[in-house]
């Protein structure tokens, strides 16, 4: 077989196997979740009222589509002032748990309250670093990694996201609110999770930490990307499968299949993009840059989440500024990254790279 197809059409013949059958163990974790759930269209525009940015640009007749795109112009003229907070006053931390009143206020009373686990690394260490799970995480997953963090001596605060795990209304049985085929309450979301992850920030510095880091993973990789572009107190900053787009991505995966289905025919991906610019990491890179920063990309070859080429992307912008990065690419898709073999990769990659550079 080798003399007649050559060590190359050996190696194209095995990768092309291993592709496909990447792409059927990663279908079969996708479609494994049956209880999505296809939700009608819809601007939004009531989630808007707590914007910095509402108040400076009038509708004035406007379409919902033009005016959502006009205050995302509006937050990227002055994105500190959309991300800024007034930082909590009420942070309990009850054993393990750290509670505190989200800055940003929503209709969720559930959602309203912030909750961290906290994992302190013994000894006067001074580092730590938050930890933002994935789209839909339950509130037992990316604990290991925390532990892992504080048995070498970092630690780890692992964040739950909006209308996740203990914040979830009653009503859901997924983190639907977070990311959905509802416009601004998706941004409103996202601004959200990046304001209580600079909350928790402030609260580790009032504990005596002097150098931060975070991890991302997915969604929180968005939202980690976001964060640390208006906060130059995230040193170091791990991106655990990432996109430089948001739209786009929501577009063309197939673990958000059921949100397009939400969007086909009201919506097109030119304008999807227009009115998601304001949570989108492509609109931020030059924010990012400003700071001094160490930072890790991982991303899957065999992506249908987040595409390869989303993640190429974003370390094409990073190179063009000359940022100073680590990459790293595993052999597996957006969910088999959480399997064995893979999640030992990434966990090494991940755990490696905070103790070396924080």
């Amino acid at each position: 077989m080798f003399t007649r197809f050559g060590v190359a059409g050996v190696r194209q013949t095995l990768n092309r196997l291993y592709k496909r059958q990447m792409d059927q163990w990663e279908n079969g974790l996708v479609w494994k979740t049956t209880n999505r759930v296809v939700r009608p269209f819809d601007w939004g525009l009531e989630w808007t009222g707590g914007w910095p940015c509402a108040a400076q640009v009038p509708r004035n007749g406007h379409q919902p589509g033009g005016y959502l795109t006009l205050l995302n112009q509006a937050v990227l003229a002055n994105s500190d002032e959309f991300f800024a907070y007034r930082s909590p006053r009420d942070f309990k931390l009850k054993r393990d748990r750290l509670r505190f009143t989200s800055p940003v206020h929503t209709p969720y009373p559930e959602n309203n309250v912030a909750h961290a686990q906290w994992f302190p690394a013994q000894g006067r260490n001074r580092r730590a670093v938050i930890v933002l799970p994935h789209w839909n995480a339950q509130v037992h997953q990316h604990v290991t990694l925390c532990k892992a963090l504080q048995f070498l001596g970092l630690s780890a605060l692992r964040l739950s996201l909006p209308y996740h795990d203990y914040r979830m209304p009653p009503e859901l049985d997924r983190a639907d609110y977070a990311v959905s085929s509802n416009i601004a309450r998706t941004v409103d979301a996202a601004r959200q999770g990046v304001i209580d992850t600079r909350s928790c920030l402030d609260w580790l510095q009032a504990q005596g930490y002097e150098r931060f880091g975070i991890v991302g993973t997915s969604l929180g990789s968005c939202y980690a990307f976001l964060s640390s572009a208006h906060d130059d107190r995230l040193h170091v900053n791990v991106y655990n499968l990432f996109s430089l787009y948001f739209a786009d991505a929501v577009w063309t995966g197939r673990t958000t299949h059921h949100i397009r289905q939400g969007l086909d025919g009201q919506i097109e991906l030119e304008r999807l993009r227009d009115v998601w610019r304001a949570i989108t990491p492509l609109s931020y890179v030059d924010h990012y840059a400003r700071f001094p920063k160490k930072s890790l990309f991982i991303h899957a070859s065999y992506d249908t989440t987040f595409l390869p080429t989303y993640a190429e992307a974003m370390l094409d912008e990073v190179r063009l500024r000359d940022l100073e990065h680590t990459s790293v690419v595993l052999p597996c898709g957006h969910h088999t990254a959480g399997k064995t073999p893979y999640r030992y990769m990434d966990a090494y990659h991940i755990i490696s790279f905070l103790k070396n550079e924080l």
